[in-house]
C-alpha cells in the first residue's frame, strides 16, 4: 500500500511507465528464460543455431541502445516506446508463430531492436518528469522491474504446462496492451529542435571525460547484478541439489524490493551526497559474494530427504541466499542515484543520448562479466576451487566502488539536484 501511495503522488505519466515496467518485465520473463528450451526441445535445433537465435536478440538489444537513446532526444520518448512496445509485441508473436530459423531469427531480432528503443526512452521520459524527484522515481522504478521479473518466470512455468505457443501469445498480448494504454495515456511532448547531427551528439557524450570515467566504475554493477540470473542461481541449486533453489534468489530480491527500497532511497537521499552512497552501495555488492566464497567448501548438495535432508539443505543453501540478499541491498542503494545522477552529465536535450550509451557500455560490461564469471565457475569445477567466481565478483564490486569513490573525490561527478528540464507543450 506504501508503494501505491507513493506511485500516486507522481505525474500519471510517471505511474503509467511504472506499470508499463512491471508488464514489460512479466511479459519479458514470462517467454524468454523457457525460449532455449523450446527451440532445443520442440523444434529439434542444435545448441550452435539456438545461441545465434538468443545471441541475435542480445545484439539487437544491447548494441543498438544508443539509436533509441537518440531517436528519443530528437522525435520524442513517448512516440519511441510506443514503438517499442509495438515491435516487441509482433516480436513475441512470431515466437509463437514461427517454426522455421528465418522467422526465429525475424523474432529475435524485432524482440530486442525493441528493447534498444523503450529502455532508455523510458528512462529519459521518467528523468524529465519527475524532476527534482527523480531518485525517488526510480527507485520505485526497481521496484516495479523487480516484481515484474518475479512474476513473468512464475505465469510463464504455468502457461507451459499448456504450451510454448500459448505462453508466447499471452507476452505478445501484455504488450500489446501496454502498447494501446501508452498511446492512449502517455502525455505527448513538444520536442525542441536539436541542432547538429545525431553524430555530433554521439560525439559530445563521447568526449565527455567524466561521463565515460562513471560508466566505466559502473561496470561492476552490472556484471554483479546480471550474477542473480547466473552464479547465485547455480550456487543455490549446487548447495540444495534442489532446482527449486534458484527461485527463492528471486522470491528474496521481491520481498526486500517492496518492503525496503523506498525507505533506503528516502533514508540516504537525506544524508550524504549520492556518489558516497554509490560508492558504498557498490561495496555492499562486493561483500554480497563473500558468504558463498565462504562456504564454497562445502562439497555437494543437500543429502537425502526427510527433516535431516531438509535441514541440512537450508543449512548449505543459507550462505546463497544471504549473498543474494545482500546484493539485492547494494543494488537498491546503488541504482536509483546512478539514474539519477546521468542526465546531469550534459544537455537536458540529449538525456536520451546519455542513457542509452550508458546502456551500451552496461552492455558490453555485462558481457565481459559474465564471460569471466563463465570461466572461473569452469576454472573453479575443474580445479575444486569453488571460491574462485565468487571472488571474482567481488574483487569487481570492489574495483568499482574504488572508481566512483576516486571520481567523488575528484568532484567529477554532477550534482544530483540539478533538475532535468522538461520541454513544455
Amino acid at each position: 500500500m506504501k508503494t501505491w501511495r507513493e506511485m500516486r503522488r507522481f505525474p500519471l505519466a510517471v505511474q503509467l511507465l511504472l506499470v508499463n515496467q512491471l508488464g514489460v518485465n512479466t511479459g519479458f520473463y514470462l517467454l524468454i528464460p523457457y525460449l532455449a528450451t523450446h527451440l532445443t526441445e520442440n523444434l529439434g535445433m542444435s545448441a550452435a543455431v539456438v545461441g545465434v537465435v538468443l545471441g541475435l536478440r542480445n545484439l539487437s538489444q544491447q548494441g543498438l541502445f544508443i539509436i533509441g537513446g537518440s531517436a528519443s532526444d530528437r522525435l520524442g520518448a513517448r512516440g519511441v516506446i510506443i514503438a517499442g512496445c509495438a515491435l516487441r509485441t509482433l516480436g513475441f508473436a512470431l515466437f509463437a508463430l514461427g517454426d522455421n530459423l528465418p522467422v526465429l531469427l525475424a523474432a529475435s531480432m524485432l524482440s530486442g531492436f525493441a528493447g534498444a528503443l523503450f529502455n532508455p526512452a523510458v528512462r529519459a521520459y521518467i528523468a524529465q518528469e519527475a524532476d527534482e524527484r527523480k531518485a525517488e522515481a526510480f527507485a520505485l522504478f526497481n521496484v516495479f522491474a523487480t516484481t515484474g521479473a518475479l512474476v513473468g518466470p512464475l505465469v510463464g512455468s504455468a502457461l507451459l504446462l499448456v504450451d510454448f505457443r500459448t505462453s508466447a501469445l499471452t507476452a505478445a498480448a501484455i504488450f500489446a496492451l501496454l502498447t494501446v494504454a501508452q498511446a492512449l495515456v502517455l502525455p505527448a511532448r513538444k520536442v525542441e529542435p536539436n541542432k547538429g547531427t545525431v553524430l555530433a551528439d554521439w560525439r559530445e557524450v563521447l568526449r565527455n571525460r567524466a561521463f565515460l570515467a562513471f560508466a566505466l566504475a559502473m561496470v561492476g554493477m552490472f556484471s554483479l547484478e546480471n550474477q542473480l540470473y547466473l552464479l547465485l542461481p547455480d550456487g543455490a541449486r549446487q548447495a540444495t541439489g534442489w532446482d527449486g533453489a534458484a527461485g527463492l534468489v528471486f522470491l528474496i530480491g521481491t520481498v526486500a524490493n517492496l518492503a525496503l527500497q523506498l525507505r533506503i532511497t528516502r533514508g540516504l537521499k537525506e544524508r550524504g551526497d549520492r556518489a558516497g552512497w554509490i560508492a558504498a552501495g557498490l561495496g555492499l555488492m562486493a561483500l554480497a559474494f563473500l558468504p558463498p566464497a565462504l562456504a564454497a567448501g562445502m562439497s555437494g548438495p543437500g543429502t537425502s530427504g526427510g527433516p535431516d535432508g531438509a535441514a541440512d539443505a537450508a543449512l548449505r543453501a543459507a550462505p546463497v541466499l544471504a549473498g543474494a540478499l545482500l546484493l539485492y541491498l547494494g543494488v537498491m542503494v546503488v541504482q536509483p542515484f546512478v539514474m539519477e545522477l546521468i542526465p546531469g552529465f550534459g544537455r537536458s536535450e540529449l538525456t536520451g543520448t546519455y542513457f542509452g550509451i550508458f546502456y551500451v557500455l552496461s552492455g558490453i560490461a555485462a558481457a565481459v562479466g559474465n564471460t569471466v564469471v563463465g570461466w572461473a565457475m569452469d576454472t573453479g569445477e575443474r580445479s575444486g576451487a569453488g571460491w574462485l567466481p565468487w571472488l571474482c565478483c567481488a574483487l569487481f564490486g570492489l574495483a568499482s566502488a574504488l572508481g566512483v569513490a576516486w571520481l567523488r573525490r575528484l568532484r567529477s561527478l554532477p550534482e544530483p539536484s540539478k533538475p532535468a528540464v522538461p520541454v513544455k507543450a
